[in-house]
């Protein structure tokens, strides 16, 4: 558990100090009303009610598919979807990928740095409706960045 929950965290603050450079403002697909905050992906895009989405932006060992969303409102964003998380058994690149149902709970919106009048989402919580991978609890809530000003 300590070291899945590690290694996202690691991958998401890594690839956020790798990326920096490339966020630039969103392109014409991703951009969203200021209204309406931004799910930030790994590469610094803004997008509203994403298909997918990857989680641990350093080695791609857990995404989110199917996204299917209820809300997307100015203070939160709730839908399902399936996480895919690889096992890493014996290790990362030997790895199965293993799919388990969530519920998607975004927010906690703050300002976009470098996209004024936007916002973005900085926290994400998923709750395992049926099985969850080894270690994990029934709702993880880990923060979002930027990756702009992280």
């Amino acid at each position: 558990m300590a070291s899945a929950v590690i290694t996202l965290g690691a991958g998401l603050m890594l690839t956020a100090g790798m990326t920096t450079a490339s966020a630039g403002a969103p392109t014409a697909a991703h951009r969203a009303p200021s209204v309406r905050p931004v799910l930030v992906e790994c590469l610094g895009h803004g997008d509203v009610r994403p298909a997918d989405f990857i989680l641990a932006c350093g080695d791609g060992n857990s995404r989110l598919t199917g996204l299917h969303w209820t809300q997307w409102g100015p203070r939160a964003a709730t839908g399902t979807g399936i996480n895919e998380v690889n096992d890493c058994k014996p290790y990362c690149a030997a790895g199965r990928f293993h799919s388990y149902p969530v519920a998607v709970r975004l927010d906690e919106p703050k300002p976009w740095k470098n996209h004024p009048g936007a916002q973005y989402y900085t926290r994400m919580s998923l709750t395992y409706t049926a099985d969850r991978p080894d270690g994990f609890k029934p709702v993880m809530t880990f923060p979002l960045f930027d990756f702009a000003g992280h």
